[in-house]
């Protein structure tokens, strides 16, 4: 099982697109971890879309279709869809 997901920081207004094999609740424990990674600039990521998948090859690809977007307003509508 595999997840693609989005998270929100309120405190620097980003979102991150990712995928992960882990259980969510790992990795958004991970992102929130003070490192020095794009997440590390906060400690306040919530998840604020998934979508799940069979294969983590699968995640992975809707996540570079995501990014090439390049696009906050497509991800936020994204977002809003569910």
């Amino acid at each position: 099982m595999a997840h693609f997901y989005i998270i929100y920081s309120s405190s620097i207004d980003r979102y991150y697109v990712g995928h992960t094999s882990e259980e969510l609740s790992e990795r958004l424990r991970k992102h929130k971890s003070n490192h020095g990674g794009y997440t590390g600039k906060s400690d306040n990521w919530q998840i604020v879309y998934t979508e799940q998948y069979i294969r983590k090859e699968e995640a992975y690809a809707r996540e570079r279709e995501v990014k090439k977007w390049k696009s906050r307003k497509k991800i936020e509508e994204l977002i809003n869809s569910k």
